[in-house]
């Protein structure tokens, strides 16, 4: 069997015609419908054809030889030009990379206040509006400095490389798949499912160090080293580093209630990601623009749709969750003698001295001194989180499509 390529082929270099191949198999190009078929790319790569020096683009208004398959469709892509085609290139990392800046950085505060009014059983003022949390923000900003509003931000990062590495590394030893197949059958599911709740137990001493870190209120609070999240982590599971209460629950209570939120969390937004993006890329295909605004509004439809499933997917699980997140962290903080700011005041501290038993009786004592609200402590928070998110994806779209416009 012969290869169809023929020798000497180099990308848009071959002219054909100008050389003749003698070997079986090989034949000459006399017409640019065969050259064609050897010398195009596929149009899902933008930026992907072997150009060599001195040559262009074909513009997007040329013949080719696909009939207007193949390279107008990733030309309308590119937007006919340089600038757009170069701008297409670095679209999908820029946007990507505002959604991760929003996610875990913009958004720290946010996540600092919430767990602090869900480990504070003391709490008069529960939190549930953004209103009462901006005010509560600004009254830590103005006391403690902006330092407290951001602590614990490297640690979790670090929880979050300790997650991906320990799931690469399980999945590797192991015969649990990373990834699922759209052949999937149930065996693939449960064992999915089991490196995602094994992850989560391996990585919760150091979630619970991390926890530490972003509740503890600043006043009382030297400054941690980048890496005191590890060696807490570690210290607790051998039993050494700081001390702590006879309250402290063992790390064997909190394996279930800790694998049930990560894997509760990673389903429900699994689940939620892949119908927003049924539903966006149902309702892109029966949307057709005009002319002058198709370039700009088929780079948005590459790109936005996986961002904003991303974010519904989220949203959803930590809204159903909130609940059981609340129990989960007042459990993880239980007698390790932290103290945290006073989220009525915003210029006081309290200490942390619950002593529940267990999930069950957390649940129970929250249901019976807090009320059901008591789970949602801090939800204002949330609120404020993603609201955030929003508004900067919708400012990086308006970008986007007005520098796309503007280079077309």
């Amino acid at each position: 069997m012969h290869p169809r390529r023929p020798e000497g082929f180099d990308g848009l270099g071959y002219r054909g015609g100008g050389r003749e191949e003698s070997g079986p198999g090989a034949r000459p190009f006399g017409s640019a419908s065969e050259l064609g078929h050897w010398v195009t790319s596929p149009p899902d790569i933008p930026g992907s054809r072997n150009l060599h020096w001195g040559e262009k683009t074909p513009p997007c208004g040329a013949e080719t030889p696909l009939g207007g398959a193949g390279l107008n469709e990733e030309s309308s892509l590119g937007a006919s030009g340089p600038g757009a085609e170069q701008l297409n290139r670095f679209a999908g990392f820029g946007i990507g990379l505002a959604s991760l800046f929003t996610e875990n950085v913009l958004a720290h505060p946010c996540i600092v206040l919430r767990r602090q009014c869900q480990v504070n059983y003391h709490a008069r003022n529960y939190h549930l509006t953004p209103f009462t949390i901006v005010n509560i923000m600004y009254s830590i900003n103005k006391t403690q400095g902006p330092r407290a509003l951001w602590k614990g931000m490297g640690s979790t990062f670090i929880v979050q490389g300790i997650t991906l590495g320990t799931e690469g590394i399980v999945s590797e030893f192991t015969p649990l798949p990373r990834e699922l197949s759209h052949k999937r059958n149930l065996k693939q599911i449960g064992g999915h499912l089991l490196l995602k709740g094994l992850t989560h137990v391996i990585a919760m001493p150091f979630y619970s160090a991390s926890l530490i870190e972003t509740v503890q209120s600043e006043i009382i609070r030297d400054n941690p080293g980048v890496l005191d999240c590890v060696k807490e982590g570690i210290g607790r599971v051998v039993g050494m580093g700081v001390p702590h209460s006879k309250r402290l629950l063992p790390l064997m209570v909190l394996i279930f209630p800790t694998a049930l939120h990560g894997v509760l969390h990673y389903v429900i937004s699994s689940i939620v990601q892949k119908l927003v993006l049924c539903i966006l890329k149902r309702d892109n295909s029966h949307n057709h623009p005009t002319e002058s605004s198709t370039s700009v509004q088929s780079m948005l439809d590459a790109y936005f749709p996986e961002l904003i499933a991303s974010f519904a997917a989220s949203l959803c699980a930590d809204v159903m969750l909130y609940p059981l997140e609340t129990v989960l962290h007042r459990l993880h903080i239980q007698g390790t003698r932290t103290i945290i700011d006073n989220t009525d005041l915003g210029y006081e501290v309290l200490p942390i001295n619950t002593q529940y038993e267990g999930m069950r009786d957390c649940i129970n004592t929250i249901k019976r001194e807090e009320g059901m609200l008591g789970f949602y402590k801090g939800f204002g928070a949330v609120i404020v989180q993603y609201t955030l998110h929003v508004v900067l994806l919708q400012f990086t779209k308006i970008i986007y499509s007005t520098l796309l416009q503007n280079v077309s």
